[in-house]
């Protein structure tokens, strides 16, 4: 019987998200790069066909943002899609980074575990914060009382005005050493900080490396600088490793060919693809 695949990032789409007026830098290198500009038209009945044609038993829906002060509203609706069809789709809540409030953003982390969402997802590069900034200590205190998971942008991001270096994964040591029970997801894996990234997930168990919004074919590519997590994510870190797409920014259909292609170990790609989702959300 074949291991249900559990989809662990794809992004509440732009038909349901509050109109924001984005400035042209912000994705103008996420056009040259991924072709995003269509891709974000897809809307959320695209995303079930898709999952249904590739198998996707289920999904979790992140309320990631890059500007603008959408959080709230965000929150409502991923909530509002769980609970409408919580066998299929999971969801993971954020707070306002725009003119960051320590207490709003406590009190917006109490909401999501409220609505009975899984987790917060934070992007700090995007609001020039690094994932350490001790302003968002309580909001990592507060999820880990609330049993909330953490995802955070971590490697390598196009936004022509966030400087890269507030990704460097070598920062989970950080929040893994002062928040050792805390559920901590590296979103899209950390390279180019691969040797980082893959040190940081062997010293603590409550770090996974999550793989959404890029091409699985260039982690089993050598000369990439993927060379080291390809090799540990086939042993040591098996169970730290999830598969997701940052969808509609990755297709399913092209993500789960080319992980299925790659030849990693049958256990250690049943846990890829959705063993370890499993296991984390308690399914």
């Amino acid at each position: 019987m074949t291991a249900p695949v559990i989809d662990f990032r794809v992004r509440l789409p732009d038909e349901m998200r509050p109109e924001i007026d984005v400035p042209p830098e912000v994705w103008q290198q996420y056009q040259e790069v991924l072709g995003v500009q269509d891709k974000l038209k897809l809307g959320f009945e695209d995303l079930k066909a898709e999952m249904d044609a590739c198998g996707v038993s289920h999904a979790v829906i992140h309320a990631e943002y890059e500007i603008g002060d959408p959080a709230d509203a965000m929150n409502e609706t991923v909530a509002e899609l769980v609970k409408a069809d919580p066998k299929r789709f999971s969801g993971v809540g954020t707070v306002s980074m725009e003119r960051f409030k320590v207490m709003r953003a406590v009190a917006q982390v109490q909401r999501c575990a409220d609505l009975g969402l899984v987790g917060i997802s934070l992007q700090p590069s995007f609001f020039r914060m690094p994932i350490c900034e001790r302003t968002l200590y309580p909001v990592y205190a507060k999820a880990a009382e609330c049993g909330l998971m953490v995802a955070l942008h971590t490697g390598i991001n196009y936004g022509v005005t966030h400087p890269m270096r507030h990704d460097d994964p070598l920062q989970l040591d950080d929040l893994a050493c002062d928040f050792p029970d805390l559920k901590l997801i590296a979103a899209h894996a950390g390279w180019p900080w691969a040797a980082q990234m893959v040190a940081v997930a062997r010293k603590h168990p409550n770090v996974y490396m999550e793989f959404g919004g890029l091409a699985p074919k260039y982690v089993g590519q050598p000369g990439t600088g993927w060379e080291v997590v390809r090799r540990f994510m086939d042993s040591v870190c098996q169970d730290q490793i999830l598969y997701g797409t940052d969808w509609p920014v990755m297709s399913q259909e092209r993500t789960l060919a080319e992980w299925r292609e790659m030849g990693l170990k049958p256990q250690v790609e049943e846990k890829l693809l959705g063993g370890n989702a499993a296991r984390l959300l308690g399914r």
